[in-house]
C-alpha cells in the first residue's frame, strides 16, 4: 500500500488488533531534515530511572525527540515505538532483567518486522560479559554506567545514519 510519500505496512497481532507503519518513500524528507525521534523505557518492573531521565534531558538537549514511557514491558514499548514513529528504541535496566526482557523485546521487534526500521539500544549496569550477550542477542547500542553524554548522544546518531543512510 501507498499514502502520500509512505509506504504502509499492515501488521495484523493474533488478537485481531491490526497496526500500520508508514515507510518514508525515498525523495521525502530525510533523516538530515528532522530531529532524531526516542521512546526511552525502563524495561520492566525495574524503579531505578535517574539514569534513563539524565539521558533523556540529555539526547534532547543534543536536538533529539525523546519519548519517556517510564516502567514498560517490550510490547507496550514496541507499540508505542510503532505509534509515534520513532527511530529509536531505548531501553533501561539495573534490576538484571535486562537479558531476559532484553530478548524478548527484540523477539517481538523481529516478529513484527520491526528491526530493519528501528535502532534498538540498551543502557544500565549490568557486567562485560552481559553486555557482549546484549550485543550478540540484537541490541546496536549498549551502553553502561559511565558512558559519557558525548559517547552517548554520537553513538546515537551515528546508528540511526548508519542504519537509515543518512
Amino acid at each position: 500500500m501507498e499514502a502520500a510519500g509512505f509506504l504502509v505496512k499492515e501488521i495484523k497481532f493474533s488478537t485481531g488488533f491490526i497496526i500500520y507503519i508508514f515507510l518514508l518513500q525515498k525523495g521525502f524528507t530525510k533523516m538530515a531534515d528532522r530531529k532524531i525521534k526516542l521512546v526511552l523505557a525502563k524495561l520492566g518492573l525495574d524503579v531505578h530511572n535517574r539514569g534513563v531521565i539524565t539521558v533523556a534531558k540529555m539526547l534532547r538537549d543534543a536536538g533529539m525527540e525523546v519519548i519517556y514511557l517510564g516502567n514498560a514491558m517490550p510490547k507496550e514499548i514496541l507499540n508505542i515505538a510503532i505509534q509515534e514513529h520513532v527511530d529509536v528504541v531505548g531501553v533501561s535496566s539495573l534490576c538484571g532483567a535486562h537479558l531476559t526482557l532484553g530478548k524478548d523485546l527484540l523477539d517481538d521487534a523481529e516478529t513484527e518486522g520491526l528491526k530493519c526500521s528501528m535502532v534498538f539500544i540498551i543502557g544500565g549496569i549490568f557486567s562485560i560479559e552481559d553486555g557482549d550477550k546484549l550485543k550478540d542477542i540484537g541490541f546496536e547500542g549498549v551502553y553502561t554506567a559511565g558512558a559519557t553524554r558525548d559517547e552517548i548522544v554520537n553513538s546515537v546518531e551515528e546508528l540511526v545514519s548508519k542504519k537509515f543512510g543518512t
